[in-house]
């Protein structure tokens, strides 16, 4: 593991507002150059910006994955931590929140920067309090100082939106809360400016400049704001205090939770925190609200490491280096990151393997891979455009179609859109920015970056306006001025039929799970009005959660109106999926279930399962008795060959199929098999339970949710003869095709054993037509279906059809076993139970 362990190494801890990005700054300009790695883009432009003031801009770069600006003679260099040039020999360097080690998608790349990055003359680490024992352990003769607070920070309790003080600064953590909050201010406080790390730093400096020049007293914004961007504000409102951090949602720490709260408060002025809620998951614990108080947090056990430096002899020397575990205690391997595993799903191709054969090619296409994900696609999306792009760049003269660049950029160059469609296209530019600001990549490259950036400029300057017509309005509503920060400030009322009420204003409907914001609602109050009601009728669904866990069993059924499902009085709640066999299908809840906590979901499904379990019993018994048959270990093999057979085929199959298995039967296995249900005729297997009208139904849901799809339309109940293209004239329907016509299972039977009775051996003979005259079988379906039991015609006699016993053909020359006459006679005995 590559170190540097010679150059001294100076470490500055302490909570937010001690200046230590102030006191980096002044050492960085007190060298004759410099470097400083950020967790943010927009801080490091925030510096940058700083210190072209003092330093002049043809002295000062910036290098971001989306933006570079190096002078020719740059000598202090403001990055972001994963794009700082470490080659360079520069007499001060620093890293700023170091902490972030810890961070499973970041924190491989700050544990490098830790390890390797190290000014010639200092270098300086700057980051939390509970990073001491990491410091120590990996970097010996570390001299760590630790810098106290400015300024007080205390807790100021709960309170509501509409009663925050000015200069109060609401963090939420997605961008659909952080939309709705800022909505809320506009209707209650005249507006908000709105911070996000995805925002660019052109968008968030004119956000922040709104604030600063108190245009709007608010400000909403992202954890983003804990990493050192710096504003005016007097208090920090918690909205919530969970977050999704890319793997599950989750608490956040209470380091995370101090270094949010400690922007509030500048210099010697003091600053407050607080929550939305008083109560519940939202609200602080008295443990937590002490420590943010005192500054005392859990110090860190272990970073995350990967390998820095490693191997580019081959594609799969890389791919081992990446994944090489470190040999320190407190490293960790860190989990596989995006670009990893894009790596990985590139080293699956062969024309890639084919172009990377030296170790100037395998850096290449690492470099290809660590193209950000800045849409956020996913990793098979972003890999087939990550192998697109390196298709171009191991090709010709490794540059980038110029047509293609500018294709794409042409389609993102559209200031038209609301404001997150304005958002999703700087994320897009962004991606053709770092393109552009490669080097290599591109025959002209500073031509293409100036055009992505004067793009993203002006899509910018397009979401700062939309941004601010959006959530600066002076206006507000009834609706939503009583609006507070509790459960019980919006009085939400839902009526008989379902309609929410707040204030007698209709706001939607809740039907089972699901909230629905009213049709004639304006567009724009729709997310507020859906992200409210959601928050505030959890109680109300969780009620309906309990009432469906204890679930009376005529208040379910099964629907067959789509794909197999349980409805609850009438409401659609969960779904039969492909199970283990036909009769143990897999029951999954309806998505608008995902509101309920895991707990009650669990009480849920075990409910649901346990009816349906009690429901086949009843509908299907042989269904149910067969499968337990297959599986039962004292059963014959022939027998559980059998069952199995008819499971999978719903009851009813033909006998042909398992021809072989129901001739090894032995009596007792047979004798079960008529305990259960089960016909063995002459030409099919089944249970003549199933043909009837009420289990036919179950039985087709149950072939359907195995399917995956709608029930098919089954045969008219009572049936006994179809025509051949009716719906149901089908043997997995019960009715068995013979030419034009299609007959019930179990009438065919009737008329094979009819047939039998009237033969006297192998003389000629005229069986009685009446039966199948009596269910309407055609002359022709008779003759059909005689064939298929063994006989052949014979010489007419006074008019009258005959027919001669031919025998069988049969696949083994081993006698059948013969259960009575008609088995002695037919080898194809009918078994009744």
């Amino acid at each position: 593991m590559s170190r540097d362990t010679e150059r001294p190494v100076t470490a500055v801890l302490g909570p937010t507002n001690t200046g230590k990005t102030h006191l980096a700054v002044e050492r960085l300009c007190g060298h004759s150059s410099g470097m400083i790695g950020f967790p943010l883009r927009l801080l490091a432009r925030e510096v940058y910006d700083r210190v072209v003031r003092i330093k002049g801009a043809n002295q000062v770069a910036l290098i971001t994955g989306e933006e570079k600006i190096v002078p020719k003679d740059a000598r202090w260099f403001l990055c972001t931590a994963e794009s700082m040039p470490l080659d360079r020999d520069l007499a001060f360097v620093a890293v700023d929140e170091a902490q972030l080690g810890a961070d499973p998608e970041r924190g491989h790349v700050f544990t490098d920067r830790i390890l390797r990055a190290r000014g010639r003359e200092e270098t300086m680490i700057l980051g939390s309090e509970a990073l001491r024992p990491m410091l120590k352990a990996l970097v010996p003769g570390i001299d760590i100082l630790n810098r106290p607070r400015f300024s007080t920070l205390s807790y100021a309790g709960a309170r509501k939106i509409s009663r925050l003080p000015k200069r109060s600064a609401i963090v939420a953590f997605s961008a659909e809360e952080v939309y709705a909050v800022a909505e809320m201010l506009r209707r209650l406080r005249g507006g908000a400016a709105v911070v996000m790390g995805a925002l660019s730093p052109r968008t968030r400096n004119a956000q922040v400049a709104m604030f600063q020049a108190g245009e709007v007293d608010y400000l909403v914004a992202t954890d983003a704001i804990g990493m050192g961007l710096n504003m005016d504000v007097a208090h920090v409102a918690f909205a919530s205090l969970d977050k999704f951090d890319g793997h599950r949602q989750r608490r956040l720490t209470v380091a995370e939770m101090a270094q949010i709260a400690g922007r509030a408060g500048r210099h010697q002025r003091d600053g407050t925190f607080g929550a939305l809620v008083e109560q519940g998951p939202g609200a602080f614990t008295p443990e937590e609200v002490l420590a943010i108080e005192e500054h005392r947090f859990p110090r860190l056990d272990f970073l995350y490491w990967r390998d820095g430096a490693p191997d580019m002899s081959s594609i799969d020397a890389l791919v081992e280096s990446l994944e090489a575990r470190p040999a320190e205690r407190v490293l960790r391997a860190a989990p596989q990151s995006i670009d990893l595993a894009v790596l990985k799903r590139l080293a699956q191709e062969d024309w890639v393997r084919d172009r990377v054969r030296s170790p100037a090619m395998v850096a290449r296409l690492w470099a290809a891979a660590g193209l950000p994900d800045f849409r956020k696609l996913g990793v098979d999306p972003h890999a087939r455009f990550v192998g697109r792009l390196f298709g171009h760049l191991s090709e010709g003269h490794g540059h980038v179609p110029h047509s293609w660049f500018a294709e794409e950029i042409a389609r993102l160059d559209n200031v038209a859109g609301d404001v997150e469609t304005l958002a999703g296209r700087i994320a897009s530019a962004r991606s053709w920015a770092y393109i552009a600001n490669r080097p290599d990549w591109l025959a002209d490259p500073a031509h293409w970056a100036e055009r992505t950036r004067a793009i993203e400029e002006r899509l910018s300057d397009a979401l700062h306006l939309g941004l601010t017509q959006r959530f600066v309005d002076k206006r507000t509503t009834m609706l939503l001025r009583q609006i507070g920060n509790d459960r019980g400030a919006l009085p939400v009322v839902i009526g008989p039929e379902g309609e929410v009420m707040v204030e007698d204003h209709p706001i939607g409907r809740l039907d089972g799970f699901r909230f629905t914001v009213a049709a004639d609602a304006r567009h724009s109050d729709k997310r507020l009005l859906l992200a409210a009601a959601e928050r505030r009728l959890g109680d109300e669904r969780a009620r309906r959660g309990e009432a469906l866990a204890g679930a009376a069993e005529a208040a379910l059924a099964l629907d067959d109106s789509d794909r197999p499902a349980i409805l609850w009085e009438g409401l659609r709640v969960a779904e039969l999926r492909p199970g283990p066999t036909l009769v143990r299908p897999r029951v999954t809840l309806d998505r608008a279930l995902d509101c309920l906590d895991r707990a009650l979901q669990a009480k849920v499904r075990t409910r649901l399962e346990t009816w349906l379990a009690d429901q086949l019993v009843r509908r299907v018994p042989g269904l149910v008795a067969l499968d337990e048959t297959q599986r039962a270990p004292d059963a014959t093999s022939s027998l559980r060959a059998v069952a199995a057979a008819l499971v999978g085929g719903g009851g009813i199959i033909p006998r042909a199929g398992v021809a072989a298995a129901v001739d090894t039967l032995d009596p007792p296995a047979r004798k079960q098999l008529r305990a259960i249900g089960v016909t063995i005729g002459a030409l099919d297997l089944f249970d003549a339970r199933l043909l009837k009208p009420g289990p036919a139904r179950w039985r087709r849901m149950l072939i359907a949710a195995r399917a995956g799809e709608a029930p098919g339309a089954g045969p008219p109940d009572g049936a006994a003869v179809l025509d051949h293209n009716a719906p149901g004239a089908r043997l997995t329907d019960g009715f068995r095709p013979l030419g034009a016509q299609a007959v019930r299972v179990d009438l065919v039977d009737r008329i094979a054993r009819a047939a039998h009775d009237a033969r006297a051996g192998r003389k000629p003979f005229a069986p009685d037509p009446a039966l199948a005259t009596s269910i309407g079988v055609m002359p022709e379906t008779l003759q059909r279906l005689m064939a298929a039991l063994g006989f052949r015609t014979a010489p007419a006699q006074d008019g009258a059809p005959r027919w001669v016993w031919r025998g069988v053909v049969r696949a083994k020359a081993a006698p059948p076993p013969r259960d009575n006459a008609f088995a002695a006679l037919a080898g194809l005995r009918t078994t009744h139970g």
